[in-house]
């Protein structure tokens, strides 16, 4: 045989060159075609994701749409029509959503008529984004501010609608609008974490931001996003760098109606994988091809197939939670992947079954804990008014004793006096940390001088050993009622730990009030100064009882400190050495100075209805009220109560709420409906109601407001409180 010039090859090697040459054209085209798809599929991404950007701006419009429809329903009170700003003040406070900061009326020239973050008359605060206040003015039409930071530091967006005033003049009402209600549209969307969702204002400032919130509200979004939106008119898309560093692919759109702009950004490395994946199958295909064309067994490789169209169905079917089952094979290599699949989806079942069992445990334990959670707070709630109804004849008693001056006793009803109000201050921390634990603990703030409330704070313990060190002025923005509580409850601490000299500091340093109580009492050891502020941590045993104490006047110093926006401290060079606590907060700016509020005249003696199941709290409050010269009966049940009122009506009707045959809210009716007969000796005349009760959760004090109370006192009252609470309306 001649020879042959040139390489030999084998039949095999032969059928596979052949088999390449044949295929080449069909794996070009298909690489072609997979790439025209995946460039397809990045178009559809991009559409998806602007079709997501429009969702989320509808959702964004109609939750401003929401706002805006709250304000006009407002708007419709007949206070603001008949010019009763004050009574529209009131309206507007009590129909505020939960997650406005409160509600503006604004005159013609932009001024605030009221806020409600405040009291009616208080001084007007700095208009936050007057530009769309005035645009609301001029265009007479809703309209969405700028998200802005409040003198306390909170972000808001101001929300306008214009409205007309009593007399046609133009105003504007505007909702302050927290932020977290638009971050709350971002959450329901459960995107994936790697992915970002920021929701922008008219100016380009972030409202809402799925990453960080906290740091980056009222900030600018990333530069590549704003050359983005700049070039790419109202929608597009295209490459940008999140605030974190990170490549994202960013899509965005613009409201029409308030100009607000949603953004959604992508991983970078998300788009083309669909192109590679197609690719990889492709490839894998036309290698199945290439061998099946290589091995001329078509009968073979028809079995093959049809095991291997059994692992597929055995995938699938483990992919939709399914019973798998593969069919028997000779060949090895399926065999064991219809084993495998087989023993994947046994580990499935188990696992579904295992995750069935914990959601359920986990589901039965916050169903425990919520539970426990209201057993907590029934019971400290029934406990303050078991201790407080006690505690009010005792305290009553000691105010009749000091109103006789009877001075034979001036000792033991000092000592009294003393323990009367450590134990009420004991079951009012009590109630207070519950209160924080539930994160209900609110305050009010208002411009004070917070040297004046030290003063008058340290002015109040006349028998203890105290120097002040005080500039005239440092005004902060805070609760004064709190403030005073954190410097009592500090001077407490000090006497209650030996303190013979304590002192008393207070300095403006960088912007900040530092409020310093030092004391040379019995310090503290570096294991104690770590945990001094955590609620229920005391100081060692023979040490802490020499006053007593529940170890939460601390912890409730911190939390208010916390909600005025700042921080405390304590330190000590050990013990034996004293001690020093520094509470700082923000400086503020100082209110606008107001006439002295001349002192109203002595209220004349009133009839008086006391009804109060507790006969010993009863004949004391009588007693007291009789000595102030009113004109006291007493009733034990409802029944009895409305008994008496039919036979001479009172002015004043002072009620307990725990009653055995009706309770105080019901029996408030009853007493009203009574007073309102025609037959009634006083009919017409006003019927004040006063609440005197061991409840005094916030929820206690809002329900009986409801219920149709003047006032609600807590037990024990102080003579002040019964004096004013029984004097005519605007005395």
């Amino acid at each position: 045989m001649r020879a042959v010039a040139g390489p030999v090859l084998s039949l095999r090697h032969l059928l596979i060159l052949l088999t390449a040459i044949g295929l080449l054209p069909l794996v070009l085209l298909g690489a072609w075609t997979i790439h025209g798809a995946g460039l397809y599929l990045e178009q559809e991404q991009e559409r998806m994701m602007v079709g997501h950007a429009r969702a989320l701006s509808s959702a964004v419009d109609a939750e401003l749409d929401a706002t805006v429809a709250a304000l006009s329903g407002i708007a419709k009170s007949p206070q603001l029509a008949s010019g009763d700003l004050r009574a529209f003040h009131d309206t507007a406070s009590r129909l505020s959503r939960p997650d406005w900061l409160g509600v503006v009326l604004s005159d013609a020239t932009g001024r605030p008529l009221f806020r409600t973050m405040a009291p009616y008359g208080a001084p007007a605060a700095r208009v936050a984004d007057p530009a769309s206040l005035h645009r609301a003015m001029e265009e007479r039409r809703p309209m969405a501010g700028r998200v802005a930071r409040g003198q306390g530091g909170r972000p808001a967006v101001p929300v306008r609608i214009p409205v007309t005033g009593p007399d046609g003049q133009p105003w504007v009402l505007t909702a302050v609008v927290q932020p977290d209600r638009f971050l709350d549209v971002i959450t329901r969307q459960k995107i994936p974490p790697e992915s970002v969702i920021a929701v922008m204002d008219g100016g380009g400032a972030l409202v809402a931001r799925s990453r960080d919130q906290e740091r980056t509200v009222v900030g600018a979004p990333s530069a590549s996003l704003v050359a983005l939106m700049k070039s790419g008119g109202p929608e597009g898309v295209g490459a940008t760098t999140a605030l974190e560093g990170d490549d994202v692919i960013s899509a965005y759109t613009t409201s029409p109606r308030y100009g607000w702009v949603v953004a959604v950004g992508a991983p970078s490395a998300g788009f083309g994988v669909g192109f590679f994946q197609r690719f990889a199958v492709y490839m894998l295909g036309a290698w199945v091809v290439l061998s099946a064309c290589i091995a001329l067994a078509s009968w073979l490789s028809g079995r093959i197939v049809r095991r291997i169209e059994s692992v597929q169905a055995g995938a699938a079917a483990l992919g939709s939670a399914r019973t798998v089952r593969v069919a028997p094979s000779r060949i090895k290599e399926i065999r064991e992947m219809g084993q495998a699949l087989e023993a994947a989806a046994s580990r499935r079942a188990a696992q579904e079954e295992e995750r069935s069992r914990l959601l359920a445990s986990l589901e039965e334990a916050l169903a425990q804990a919520r539970q426990a959670g209201q057993a907590k707070d029934a019971f400290l709630a029934m406990l303050g008014h078991e201790l407080r109804n006690p505690l009010s004849p005792i305290l009553t008693s000691l105010d009749l004793m000091d109103l006789r001056n009877e001075s034979g006793s001036q000792r033991e009803r000092a000592v009294m006096r003393r323990q009367v109000t450590h134990l009420r201050r004991l079951v009012d921390d009590l109630l207070d940390v519950s209160r924080i634990a539930s994160g209900k603990l609110a305050i009010e703030t208002r411009p004070l001088n917070l040297a004046e409330l030290a003063r008058h704070a340290v002015a109040a313990l006349p028998g203890e050993p105290i120097a002040l060190e005080a500039p005239p002025e440092v005004w902060v923005v805070g609760d004064e009622t709190r403030l005073v509580q954190v410097l009592g409850n500090l001077l407490s601490n000090a006497a209650r730990f030996g303190s013979n000299d304590t002192r008393v500091t207070l300095a403006a340093l960088d912007g900040e009030a530092v409020l310093g109580v030092s004391d040379n009492g019995a310090g503290m050891a570096p294991e104690l100064l770590a945990r001094v502020f955590e609620p229920f941590y005391q100081a060692p045993q023979p040490l802490a009882r020499r006053t007593g104490g529940l170890g939460l006047g601390l912890a409730i110093v911190r939390e208010i400190a916390q909600l005025h926006g700042g921080r405390v401290a304590a330190y000590s060079d050990g013990p034996g050495a004293g001690s020093r606590f520094e509470v700082i907060l923000p400086l503020g700016a100082p209110s606008a100075a107001s006439e002295p509020v001349p002192l109203a005249p002595a209220a004349p003696g009133r009839r008086i209805l006391l009804v109060d199941d507790n006969e010993d709290a009863a004949a004391a409050s009588a007693l007291l009220l009789r000595h102030l010269g009113h004109a006291v009966r007493v009733a034990h049940s409802a029944a009895q109560a409305r008994a008496l009122a039919l036979v001479e009506p009172p002015e004043v009707a002072i009620l307990d709420i725990g009653l055995p045959d009706m309770d105080g809210y019901a029996l408030a009716a009853a007493l009203r409906a009574d007073a309102g007969v025609p037959a009634a000796p006083a009919a017409g005349a006003a019927l004040r109601l006063v609440a005197l009760t061991g409840y005094g959760q916030q929820d206690d004090v809002a329900r009986a407001l409801a219920a149709g109370f003047d006032v609600h006192l807590t037990k024990p009252a102080t003579i002040e409180a019964l004096q004013d609470a029984v004097a005519p309306a605007g005395a």
